[in-house]
């Protein structure tokens, strides 16, 4: 099923040659600190600048943007380089004081998106206007959500739309600031295939050193484009420093990621993917006779008056399985979850049995 929206290409320079890469600061903090960095990336040949105006920060007291004060330094930067200018619109207030000062680009930010009313109201604004916009994945791995929010804007009559991937926020932190799920991304392009996707590693990484592997993963995935926040003094940002880069160092690290040719022909890796079919097949069939058993347990379970969910046995899976798949050169992290998923449809189908035996009874 892919989802019907009526798209046109964006029009960005450079557009169609991987990666597209839109740069700048976190935060518009500084006129001097706008005109630096929009210097120092013209300089090595960005064409795309972006800066926050608007901050929404999670606690208040903190840096939220320096707001409409800060519009005139963006389009300083676009008179005196050249440079498109983008910038997070979240109100329709937003929208309008952007668009009177000639941004090239627009995005809509995480909580934005998880946000219908919030949508719509940005939806309206952008009724009849011809600009770029990125939309950005809700804070929760949502898919609705974020297709919603682009069918919105498309149902305004924005066309040249795009989507950013900027990860998810989840309770645990791990070494991610926002868990990747690529999966997410993976199915965005399955039902829209026409949709530019940009991936944003500041965001989800959180620190500096894993901008370059999450660029790299993007690309492999056959990601169009890369949002990427570089200041030039990270180290004394008013916002999120440890995932800033120089313009010098972005430089660096975007020179280092691996292109694949998209023209190599697949007709060698046919047999690949008969043999994996084959063996998904397999790995079908054994869930189907590992259910089976499970229902015959919700059976005994059910006669022998015993609790569904045994704790004991249920960590006992997953420790031996995880240290099973490790040995064999699998995530632990991995293993665990699959284990976890499958445990979770065998308590489900015995809990099925048994609410159905107490009718019966």
């Amino acid at each position: 099923m892919t989802e019907e929206l009526c798209l046109e290409p964006l029009g960005l320079p450079g557009e169609g040659r991987r990666p597209l890469v839109v740069a700048g600061p976190c935060s518009a903090e500084t006129e001097e600190q706008v005109m630096a960095t929009a210097l120092q990336l013209k300089a090595l040949g960005y064409k795309i600048f972006r800066a926050g105006i608007w901050k929404p920060r999670t606690h208040p007291g903190g840096f939220e943007g320096q707001g409409k004060r800060a519009l005139p330094w963006l389009r300083r930067v676009k008179e005196e380089t050249g440079m498109l200018i983008a910038t997070e619109v979240a109100t329709p207030i937003h929208v309008e004081q952007a668009l009177n000062n000639g941004f090239d680009l627009l995005w809509i930010g995480a909580r934005t998106t998880a946000n219908p009313f919030a949508m719509q109201a940005v939806a309206d604004e952008l009724r009849g206007v011809d600009i770029p916009v990125l939309v950005k994945n809700p804070l929760n791995p949502d898919i609705e959500l974020w297709i919603g929010a682009l069918q919105r804007l498309n149902h305004s009559g924005v066309k040249r739309l795009g989507a950013i991937h900027r990860g998810f926020s989840i309770y645990e932190s791990e070494m991610y600031r926002n868990a990747p799920m690529w999966q997410v991304v993976i199915e965005l392009r399955r039902r829209i295939p026409e949709i530019p996707i940009f991936c944003d590693p500041s965001h989800i990484g959180g620190r500096r050193d894993l901008i370059l592997p999450l660029c790299q993963q993007a690309m492999e995935l056959g990601l169009d484009g890369l949002v990427v926040e570089s200041h030039c003094s990270p180290d004394e940002a008013w916002s999120d420093a440890m995932q800033q880069v120089t313009p010098e160092e972005l430089h660096r690290l975007l020179a280092q990621i691996v292109i694949r040719d998209e023209k190599v022909p697949t007709e060698n890796i046919t047999a690949l993917r008969k043999e994996m079919e084959i063996v998904d097949d397999q790995m079908m069939e054994l869930l189907i006779r590992r259910m089976k058993i499970s229902r015959q347990m919700g059976i005994y379970k059910k006669e022998h008056n015993m609790p569904v969910l045994q704790l004991m046995r249920y960590s006992e899976i997953l420790d031996k399985r995880s240290a099973q798949g490790e040995r064999c050169g699998l995530s632990p992290s991995f293993v665990k979850r699959i284990f976890e998923n499958i445990h979770e449809e065998s308590v489900r189908q015995q809990i099925d049995i048994v609410n159905s035996q107490q009718e019966n009874a």
